[in-house]
């Protein structure tokens, strides 16, 4: 009998060849994800689902609106393309080094945002939890892991995010995602 090898708590991934849609629901009021996949160097198209709103948090009354900061940079060389197992990744890291502003957005506004910035990127990092019940490879958990105000588990150094990398004067947006109550 084969030994299962252990699931990662968390990947980290690059990839190219972007596409972006909308979650396709028959109730438009369960739409609360955009779908990124990307060609990441294995045979079958990695799919990245981000959150655009917290059902969690709707449900339990509290701001359903995703936090959004970004960190823009600059890029010397283009990382390769492929999916590891990670050994964490800490929001509070990259605060420590410089403010980052947190804007609310609504559900549409953050969908447009998303799908806009995929559209002009040339390579995608994502950082994410693994999903354990999908055919094809996926991401999920792109987003901060820490305690919310509907979620009482406090997971520390397992946060999710999003790099953009683009062509044009070889800048980078990183996408670091919040939900109401996170610090």
């Amino acid at each position: 009998m084969r030994r299962r090898e252990a699931i990662p708590d968390l990947v980290h991934a690059v990839g190219g060849d972007l596409q972006a849609r909308l979650e396709e629901h028959p109730n438009p009021d369960y739409i609360d994800h955009v779908w990124i996949t990307m060609e990441a160097g294995s045979p079958q198209r990695v799919t990245v689902a981000v959150n655009t709103l917290s059902r969690r948090n709707l449900l339990a009354g509290f701001d359903p609106r995703v936090r959004l900061g970004i960190r823009r940079g600059t890029w010397r060389h283009l990382p390769g393309r492929g999916v590891s197992p990670c050994r964490g990744f800490d929001y509070g890291d990259i605060e420590t080094q410089g403010n980052v502003f947190f804007e609310h957005y609504e559900r549409v506004a953050l969908e447009e945002l998303l799908l806009e910035t995929t559209s002009r990127a040339i390579l995608l990092e994502v950082w994410g939890a693994p999903y354990h019940h999908r055919v094809d490879p996926g991401i999920h958990q792109v987003h901060s892991r820490r305690a919310s105000c509907a979620v009482s588990e406090d997971l520390r150094n397992l946060d999710g995010a999003l790099q953009f990398f683009f062509f044009a004067e070889q800048t980078t947006e990183l996408f670091l995602f919040k939900f109401c109550g996170q610090p």
